[in-house]
């Protein structure tokens, strides 16, 4: 059976396989590929064509497609992306003579700043986690690690318990692709991580002398990952801004990486060390803070200046 007879799920399969086994990618890396790649392939489907017959044009009609769905510059680059990375693999395997998106150019990202909280939303927040009716040391330890750290939703909850163990003052965290980072721990999120732990191991002894096994994840959970999900905290930082009295729709996991960022900066940090914090590859990508924090200097201008209060009048 030659590759063009193959079901397109197939070519799919055998690339993530190997995007997993090659690039240790994220399974929401990994999940995203396949939906994208699932949805060029029934396009292509509907047409009577096959990843291995595609051509240049079939792939361009598709964006077009795509864009008259209304679909974001994100998405569409989003798919864009996986169909390369799909068809440069095809190529290296000999599953093609040629890779039919290599000269595509996508449509770029809208630049958006990052939604980020003020000082003051973020204390309310923290007082909420602090004071929740359940698992209050669990929530207050996750809110204090966030902000501190600017950690990815996915690290936070994911953390081994081993990292939490000796009072660290830095924890070592492993980010996308594998890469691991070092993190300062201030001292509130070091004092509720030692309470939350020194409550964690006291279940813990209880369920391990009850049969249970011991979990490796320093938020455990009886799902089938084993820890704490990322959209389970998701719904908790929702009720935290319900509670706090900060309007839901600013706040978000990401939305407290983006503060720990910007906060950073305007106290004086630099660039570079924000860079090895968030774990970003590349600095530009960090660069966007400054621009955050340009605007947030424009709006005090504007709103606190008496020149300013002059012109509106």
């Amino acid at each position: 059976m030659t590759r063009n007879d193959q079901p397109m799920a197939r070519w799919i399969q055998v690339f993530l396989e190997a995007q997993a086994a090659e690039l240790d990618a994220a399974t929401n890396t990994q999940l995203a590929y396949a939906r994208d790649l699932q949805n060029f392939a029934e396009w292509l489907s509907d047409k009577s064509l096959h990843f291995a017959t595609a051509s240049r044009d079939h792939v361009e009609g598709y964006l077009i497609d795509c864009e008259a769905e209304g679909l974001a510059n994100s998405t569409r680059a989003r798919r864009l992306s996986a169909i390369k990375q799909l068809y440069r693999f095809a190529f290296e395997e000999g599953w093609r003579a040629e890779n039919p998106a290599v000269q595509i150019k996508g449509p770029g990202r809208e630049k958006r700043l990052p939604k980020t909280l003020d000082i003051t939303e973020v204390d309310r927040l923290l007082d909420a986690a602090r004071s929740s009716p359940k698992e209050a040391l669990r929530n207050s330890c996750l809110m204090e690690l966030l902000y501190a750290t600017g950690m990815r939703v996915t690290e936070l909850v994911s953390l081994p318990v081993s990292a939490a163990r000796g009072d660290p003052r830095m924890l070592l965290v492993r980010g996308k692709g594998g890469k691991e980072r070092l993190v300062p721990l201030s001292p509130p999120a070091r004092e509720a991580l030692t309470v939350y732990l020194e409550a964690r191991d006291q279940i813990e002894a209880v369920a391990v002398k009850a049969g249970k096994p011991a979990s490796k994840f320093l938020f455990p959970s009886h799902g089938k990952h084993g820890h704490l999900t990322r959209h389970r905290f998701f719904g908790l930082i929702k009720e935290f801004a319900v509670a706090g009295g900060v309007s839901p729709t600013k706040v978000t996991p990401h939305t407290l990486r983006h503060a720990f960022a910007t906060h950073l900066l305007a106290g004086g940090a630099d660039l570079r060390s924000i860079q090895t914090m968030l774990g970003h590859a590349d600095v530009a990508t960090t660069e966007i803070y400054t621009h955050v924090l340009d605007e947030r200097l424009k709006e005090l201008v504007l709103e606190h200046h008496p020149l300013a209060k002059a012109g509106k009048t």
